[in-house]
């Protein structure tokens, strides 16, 4: 797998640094976790001092933002969500903006990391709070439509061809109406959208914003009926990003009279050729969905097996060896391989408890460190006094003052260690406990979910799915484990141990091959 590249946001206000937290150590904190997940840290962003009122249009901002777009680092490290962005506005456009381009936030005070199960949940959040404030604005918009329509103002949207607005009146634009008439006239004497677009375009006609016709828009303005005199209104609504939208319940539309450019006779004579020429040409076909489509490779070959859609018993096929499985009897492999996926009660329990006692442990020691660290400050404060009241020589004062000065530097190094060690058990926590409460009821409710839940399911905890000659070999996607090389090389970690990670074999069983003729035999008639 590839090694995450990331980046650390550092953002301290002088207030915060006159009380000693300084820059350094949260960018060593964040280094000490990054090290933890065995992620390579690219660039670090220097804010220091700047308010977090807005930081969008700051240089170091702009920088971050294009090496998010670039791909030069995949994910972002800072202490907490306060030191990121302030702005819920702006936290909700980096959200939008890390989501898509597949980039991970960590937020270490608050135990988010989106490149986690339970840290994905931090952009659901997101998103909700965006959609809700998107939908209060677009709620009382559309509430708004109905009305205006029915009333026959502008209610946004271009005029079709052959209409305009005149201040607030809807009338026919002379410039462009004789085209529309001629479109319908030379319909009705071809009968065919193509020789329609062909003369218009051979002619010098053209559409308002100046390009050539095509079959699609000679379409759309021959069915829709404003030319006649009938205009609709409040049809569609917006389905979502990049343009999407579709129709409304016949029920909602509103229609208006307008001028019109040609009969109502012309009209229905074009909309019946129209219907009789799509009737004919309609050939529906079969539309398959597969399930674990992208996932299921052939063993031998190493390569991706396929479903194709001529095949009259759909089957993942490898056009190199020729090995298939039918699409039937995968999923069910699939499905009962859930089964051992999902955890006893007792070895969730175990499990969780292995965490919360190291973390209990780091926790205690973080307590004890930093206790030490206090009393250090004090003493040193003590000679300090004693040495300008002339208490102490100069020789006496250095002797007794640099070992308590050596200490407190080990302890400022060894506390961002403790800290991001202690995030990173946090962060397994929750991930941990999001997967398991999840799957509890996976393989029940498995056969009750919608298509589109199985699927996002499926590219969660699936890893691959090869398919041998006679056995099948499910790889599934469990929780993240700690890199444990790069802590155990820590003095944090040398001294209050290692934090637990839960093995694929401690968890499940499906990644043991399932022999397929066991299996299809139960699934064949």
């Amino acid at each position: 797998m590839e090694q995450k590249k990331v980046g650390i946001w550092i953002r301290v206000s002088t207030e915060d640094q006159a009380k000693g937290d300084s820059p350094e150590h949260h960018e060593k904190r964040a280094k000490m976790y990054a090290e933890a997940k065995g992620w390579q840290v690219q660039t670090v962003y220097h804010l220091e001092a700047l308010t977090g009122k807005s930081v969008m249009g700051y240089a170091e901002t702009k920088r971050m933002l294009e090496d998010i777009r670039s791909g030069f680092i995949t994910g972002l490290i800072f202490s907490k969500l306060a030191r990121f962005a302030r702005n819920t506005k702006e936290l909700l456009e980096f959200a939008d903006i890390f989501q898509a381009e597949n980039a991970a936030l960590i937020s270490l005070e608050e135990a988010i990391d989106t490149s986690t199960p339970a840290g994905r949940l931090f952009y659901t959040m997101i998103a909700a709070m965006a959609q809700w404030e998107r939908e209060e604005i677009v709620s009382r918009v559309v509430a708004s439509i109905p009305i205006r329509a029915k009333l026959g103002k502008n209610i946004g949207g271009q005029p079709a061809l052959g209409y305009k607005w005149d201040g607030k009146d809807f009338v026919v634009d002379e410039q462009f109406a004789p085209v529309r008439r001629l479109m319908y006239e030379l319909f009705l004497k071809h009968k065919r959208k193509k020789a329609v677009v062909r003369v218009l375009n051979d002619g010098g006609y053209r559409t308002r914003n100046g390009a050539k016709f095509t079959s699609t828009t000679i379409g759309r303005l021959l069915r829709d009926p404003t030319a006649k005199g009938e205009r609709r209104l409040n049809m569609t609504d917006s389905r979502g990003g990049k343009r999407k939208w579709g129709y409304k319940p016949e029920s909602e539309w509103v229609t208006v009279s307008c001028p019109a450019i040609i009969a109502p006779e012309v009209w229905q004579e074009c909309n019946t050729i129209l219907d009789q020429t799509e009737k004919k040409q309609s050939k529906p076909g079969r539309q398959t969905k597969t399930l674990l489509g992208g996932y299921v490779e052939c063993t031998p070959c190493k390569k991706k097996m396929y479903v194709y859609h001529e095949s009259k018993n759909p089957a993942y096929s490898c056009t190199k060896c020729k090995n298939r499985i039918h699409v039937e009897d995968i999923d069910f492999i699939f499905k009962e391989q859930l089964k051992t996926f999902l955890l006893t009660d007792s070895t969730i329990a175990k499990y969780l408890e292995k965490i919360d006692s190291e973390l209990q442990e780091r926790e205690k020691l973080i307590l004890v460190v930093r206790e030490e660290r206090q009393k250090l400050k004090k003493q040193m404060e003590e000679m300090v006094k004693m040495r300008l009241a002339g208490e102490w020589n100069k020789e006496t004062f250095v002797e007794h003052f640099k070992p308590l000065e050596e200490r407190t530097m080990q302890i400022d190094n060894q506390l961002p260690e403790l800290e991001a060690e202690i995030d990173f058990l946090k962060m397994q926590h929750r991930s941990s406990d999001a997967v398991f409460s999840e799957a509890q009821n996976l393989y029940a409710r498995w056969d009750i979910l919608e298509y589109e839940d199985k699927r996002t399911i499926v590219e969660i905890i699936t890893d691959v799915i090869s398919v041998g000659k006679q056995d099948v070999h499910i790889k599934l996607s469990y929780l993240p484990t700690k890199n444990a090389n790069a802590l155990a090389q820590s003095p944090a970690a040398n001294a209050a141990g290692s934090a637990p990670t839960l093995s694929n074999s401690d968890i499940s069983s499906s990644q043991n091959p399932v022999k397929r003729d066991r299996v299809l035999c139960a699934t064949k008639p």
